[in-house]
């Protein structure tokens, strides 16, 4: 199961904008380097390693908390806390799945997607549920929501580093690939040419 092409496309020109190092112009390693470099966040792997065992903790104690306070929750918060539970439980399976198949495999478009649901999704709706007092915050929900948001920062940083890294890695890679080109298939100087090949060189760039 992977990301449809069309999404992934757009997830790869994105990092390519957000995270390619601009100053970056030359490749930093010899060729065997670059490509053997491995890139996946070891930190990050052991974070969504125990994320995968919090979730099903976090999932039942919010449940529970909620079950025995719903009573006394407004109708307004009653609908808002349902849907906001029904969202996070989807996003957090797809974005724990995305993790670990664009860490580990070191897919840019995988990660990336996993980098955007992690902070644009699933850190505000845990914010939600750990700030807002009208939600009658128990304690227990309070301390699974301060574990929950420890660990959706610290992924949120080492996502945004390693994905610098594998888009940075596969840019050296491309221009290694150029350079490997123009070796076996070098360009000939124009002035090394002859009479002939000067004036068919002359009329196919044709008048300036």
């Amino acid at each position: 199961m992977s990301l449809p092409e069309p999404l992934r496309r757009r997830l790869g020109s994105f990092s390519r904008t957000v995270f390619t190092d601009g100053h970056r112009t030359v490749p930093q390693y010899p060729g065997d380097r670059a490509a053997n470099e491995i890139v996946s966040s070891l930190p990050l792997q052991m974070s969504l390693y125990f994320n995968v065992y919090f979730f099903p903790f976090w999932w039942l104690s919010t449940v529970i908390v909620l079950h025995l306070k719903y009573p006394v929750l407004s109708d307004y918060y009653k609908f808002i806390v349902v849907t906001i539970m029904i969202l996070a439980s989807l996003i957090e399976v797809i974005r724990l799945y995305l993790g670990y198949m664009g860490n580990l495999q070191e897919k840019v478009p995988e990660l990336a997607g996993f980098w955007l649901l992690s902070l644009l999704l699933q850190l505000p709706i845990i914010l939600f549920l750990l700030l807002n007092e009208g939600l009658k915050i128990q304690p227990l929900e309070r301390a699974v929501h301060i574990i929950f948001a420890v660990f959706l920062t610290f992924q949120v940083i080492a996502a945004f580093v390693t994905l610098k890294r594998m888009v940075n890695k596969l840019a050296t890679h491309f221009r290694l690939n150029e350079f490997d080109q123009l070796e076996e298939h070098p360009v000939p100087d124009f002035y090394s040419l002859s009479k002939e090949e000067r004036a068919v060189s002359m009329a196919a760039r044709g008048p300036c």
